[in-house]
């Protein structure tokens, strides 16, 4: 494959795209982190850089998951992750590393994911926008002077930019299906209990907030209009 069709292939397709040994991991992440180091001083939608590991990672024997090499992103929202702060957007919370994954980040990691960082969200999930004090306002892809929605707003707004093909997002009053409308991309906020917070929570807020993706497919005019291009 080369590189600059990235685009144009959903996760599933990615992650074929390995089987077949078409493509290798690490040429997948490489060209993820230059897409987001590229649109992201326009998009403010990456919080966390992970850079270095997630090569480490994509070099590595990965899980022979369904979306085995594919780049990824985690949201700062709960998903904790060993070694990355989560700040939920909140100036109080410190930036200190997690000492473990939740069971959520090691369901993502056997499925082959390769994290990249963390993504920019409202404070503590409460707005229907990205935009807290912490971060800065997120940018929509299709328009910057428009907001990719909230609270997963970093997530969709690096799915809708292509940077990467789907990002972890969650959801108790919109947080997914917000953001996935306003930046037209498919979101789904799964049956109570079907993702776990183990073992850190409980369900959360009594079982209404619950966590998936933000994912869609290449190509389109997402990525041009926040001048990503291809290739």
């Amino acid at each position: 494959m080369a590189i600059t069709e990235y685009a144009d292939y959903d996760g599933l397709g990615l992650a074929e795209l390995v089987r077949n040994k078409d493509v290798k991991p690490a040429e997948l992440v490489e060209e993820a982190i230059g897409r987001a180091e590229k649109l992201d001083p326009k998009l403010n939608c990456v919080v966390f850089r992970d850079y270095d590991r997630a090569r480490a990672t994509a070099q590595g024997d990965l899980p022979k998951g369904m979306f085995s090499g594919v780049p990824f992103f985690l949201k700062d929202i709960f998903a904790t992750a060993e070694g990355m702060p989560t700040r939920m957007a909140a100036r109080f919370v410190p930036a200190l590393p997690a000492s473990h994954d939740c069971l959520l980040t090691a369901r993502y990691k056997a499925a082959g994911l390769v994290i990249l960082g963390k993504t920019n969200v409202s404070e503590f999930g409460l707005v229907p926008t990205t935009e807290s004090r912490l971060y800065g306002p997120a940018r929509n892809p299709w328009n910057l002077d428009y907001s990719p929605g909230g609270s997963s707003g970093g997530s969709a707004a690096a799915v809708a930019a292509r940077i990467v093909p789907l990002a972890h997002a969650n959801d108790g009053g919109g947080s997914i299906r917000t953001p996935a409308s306003c930046c037209g991309l498919v979101g789904l906020k799964p049956t109570r209990a079907r993702m776990s917070y183990a073992p850190d929570f409980g369900d959360m807020l009594d079982g209404f907030a619950n966590d998936h993706v933000v994912g869609g497919r290449g190509g389109g005019a997402a990525a041009p209009r926040a001048g990503a291009g291809r290739g």
